[in-house]
Parts: C-alpha cells; structure tokens; sequence
C-alpha cells in the first residue's frame, strides 16, 4: 500500500516515529544501537540532522534532505530495519507482520510534516526539546539525555536553561500519539 506523503526535493521534515509497543523503553535501552544505525544511514543517504529527541518508546526529528533528493521513506525504512536487525527477537508479532516477515518493534507508519518557514521551524525544534519534559521524563529538558538541545546548549543556540520555565502552551498535535 503507498499512502499519499508530501515529498520536495531538498525538504525539511518534522517526524514521529512510534515503537509498536508503547510501554517499551528499547529506544534508550539500545540507544547506542540506535545511533549506530542513524550514522550508517546518514552516510549512505545524507541528510542534515536539524534537531531530535529519542523517548523510551518514540522518537521526533528534523530532517534537511539534499537538494536534489525526496526519499525519507527510504531512509526511515532503512532505520527501523536496520535498528530492529540489531535487537534480539522476542517482541510480539501479529499473524499480519508475521506473514510479511517483519518485526514487531515499530509501528508501521510515522508522522511527517513539511517544515513551510523559520518559524514554523523554530516551533518544531521547540516542540522536541520540551517533549521529555511534557512526557514526563525530565524535570527540565536539559535533564534529558537523548537529545539535540545539548549540541544547541555547545553551539550557544540556545541558554542552559531553556525550556526550565516553560508550561505546555498547547502546540498542537504533531502524531506522538
């Protein structure tokens, strides 16, 4: 099946990629793993790493492609695989993914946004570093570990403690669910 995704050559995108089982935490359990996974395939099929916050059961991301390139389904397919080949079995599968010969580690699909401005940008960037905070994983988002905020922090993009004061002001749904 081929769902209908807005693809534009050298785009920016905002995604949300979910763990089949939420309750899981793998994502920061293998976060070495992880990264491993997202480097190799940064290397083969480049793309700018704009921001991103890896939760114990999803993830949120900013991706530049190339000008000259639109295929993040690739990308992601060759993340969730790549990822999943380096986890021992012993997840659930359904009678569907089995069939297919698939894992049970993601959902299938992820959520994408095409950034449209700076500022629609500015508040997707944001919106990840806050998410730990807004789910509970951290007192203050620079608590969280698994996260562009620190290399923002180091490249002086952002303050110490930002996010520290912040209260949820009701950004909209961006797929998390």
């Amino acid at each position: 099946m081929h769902y209908r995704r807005v693809r534009a050559a050298g785009g920016t995108y905002f995604f949300t990629v979910n763990l089949a089982d939420r309750r899981s935490d793998i994502l920061v359990r293998h976060i070495d793993a992880f990264r491993t996974v997202v480097n190799a395939v940064k290397t083969r099929h480049p793309f700018a790493l704009v921001a991103m916050v890896v939760l114990p059961e999803h993830l949120h991301t900013i991706w530049r492609l190339p000008e000259s390139d639109a295929d993040y389904p690739l990308r992601w397919s060759l993340i969730k695989a790549g990822f999943s080949r380096r986890l021992a079995a012993g997840e659930v599968v359904s009678v569907s993914r089995h069939a297919k010969r698939e894992r049970g580690i993601w959902q299938r699909r992820y959520w994408e946004h095409q950034i449209r401005d700076e500022a629609d940008l500015e508040r997707h960037v944001d919106y990840i570093h806050y998410n730990p905070v807004k789910h509970g994983w951290a007192a203050r988002a620079v608590d969280w570990p698994y996260s562009t905020l620190h290399g923002y922090i180091d490249r002086g993009m952002a303050m110490t403690n930002w996010g520290g004061e912040m209260m949820n002001d009701g950004v909209g749904d961006y797929g998390e669910r």
